[in-house]
């Protein structure tokens, strides 16, 4: 049970191809992924509204991120929350929350030419 204390699970998709940084010979990958909500209003309309979370991978799972992860694909991912704090230039105190992906799998498929890059590599 000590793992339900900060645990996150998303399905959603990248709004744009991950951020990959090499720190020695560690990397991590950065990127927003946004999760769609749908419910109806007032009127009867359905209404979908999109939250954008920040995600950040390292070791392993950045490498296997920069391989396959593309904007737009549809994934699901494993993490939990993590917050930075850090000063803006005017000396007040900022937060940053992100989700600290430990596990992730991709829920559509590849395209041929996709799945044939993959295997080159």
């Amino acid at each position: 049970m000590g793992t339900l204390r900060n645990s996150v699970h998303l399905i959603g998709r990248p709004g744009a191809d991950p951020e990959i940084k090499k720190f020695g010979e560690r990397k991590s990958a950065r990127f927003t992924l946004a999760t769609n909500e749908k419910h109806y209003n007032d009127k009867n309309e359905l209404v979908t509204e999109t939250e954008w979370h920040n995600i950040v991978a390292w070791g392993r799972t950045a490498e296997t991120v920069e391989k396959i992860v593309k904007k737009g694909r549809l994934m699901a991912l494993e993490g939990k929350l993590q917050t930075r704090q850090y000063e803006d230039r005017d000396k007040n105190k900022r937060y940053f929350t992100e989700v600290l992906m430990d596990e992730f799998m991709l829920i559509d498929r590849m395209s041929n030419e996709e799945e044939q890059k993959n295997e080159a590599e």
